[in-house]
């Protein structure tokens, strides 16, 4: 009754929300007796298509050492000016969903990230200015086909076939749900992957974060301005303390080539499964889980 799609809320933010604090202080103090219980495996990703998904690279250290696996020197520029590239939003799949790729070969990874939606942001909003621009918070699991990659990155115009549906949590939230551990700017608490049922990393998000969100959200309006319901990622959430472990496999197989002149750590098979949650204080789950397997796909 109040909103039928969270594009609609997001399109009506200021007028909206209220509505759904309401909602949400009456449900909390059992003020509603008509009510669902929720389950998560249900659920699409809160914005199943959305005008614009850009992701960022806010952990120039993740970048750094995918550099010096490669023997190649990093800009210095990549300290100071944000990298981001644009995403196909017409088709995200859910939390649960399977990952259909059509051949093992692509080298197939996931991406542990953060992501926020914004409202709409003014071009050349600035960081400050654009901090209060973000309404929501939400993970995401940003797949990667690595060995298309290379060949896509050669022709000069960056990332598309290489890059297949993201998936995202099956709860976005309010920043004022994460209390102390959102600072305005970044998330600080672990994100926590696993890999066929056994944890792969649980780095923080707020630690080596080198460029926060305000900051990637005003990089990506710097030339245009961003419609309500904008999704903005933060990248692969990388600690330079590796005994936090990883987000991808990409990085894992770096550490490698660069301990041992080659990889050992094989991209995903099909079958495998990947697990992406964060947890707060008291151990609960913040956004709910993505937990995805990838299947082989057929064309019809």
């Amino acid at each position: 009754d109040i909103a039928a799609t969270l594009q609609a809320a997001i399109d009506n933010w200021s007028e909206i929300s209220p509505k759904l604090v309401a909602v949400y202080q009456s449900l909390n103090n059992n003020e509603i007796t008509d009510t669902l219980v929720f389950e998560q495996a249900e659920c699409e990703s809160p914005l199943p298509r959305a005008y614009q998904w850009a992701d960022g690279s806010a952990y120039v250290n993740h970048v750094e050492l995918v550099r010096k696996a490669r023997n190649a020197e990093m800009p210095a520029t990549f300290w100071t000016d944000p990298l981001m590239y644009q995403g196909g939003s017409d088709a995200f799949i859910g939390p649960r969903d399977d990952i259909l790729i059509a051949s093992e070969e692509y080298g197939i990874d996931f991406e542990s990230e953060v992501a926020v939606i914004t409202d709409d942001v003014p071009m050349g909003a600035s960081a400050e200015q654009a901090a209060s621009h973000i309404k929501l918070l939400m993970l995401v699991n940003d797949v990667s086909l690595r060995n298309l990659i290379p060949g896509e990155l050669a022709k000069g115009f960056g990332f598309f076939a290489s890059k297949p549906s993201s998936a995202f949590s099956p709860v976005a939230v309010t920043p004022d749900e994460l209390g102390d551990a959102w600072d305005g700017k970044k998330l600080h608490l672990p994100l926590t992957t696993y890999l066929n049922e056994t944890l792969f990393g649980q780095p923080n998000c707020g630690v080596d974060m080198t460029f926060d969100f305000p900051t990637i959200v005003a990089h990506a309006a710097k030339t245009r301005p961003l419609s309500a319901g904008c999704v903005i990622g933060s990248g692969t959430i990388s600690n330079y303390d590796r005994s936090a472990g990883s987000s991808c496999l990409a990085e894992i197989r770096m550490l490698e080539i660069i301990a041992d002149g080659k990889p050992s750590t094989s991209f995903m098979s099909f079958g495998d499964t990947v697990r992406i949650e964060m947890f707060d204080s008291e151990g609960a789950s913040i956004f709910g889980s993505i937990d995805q397997k990838v299947v082989e796909y057929k064309a019809p």
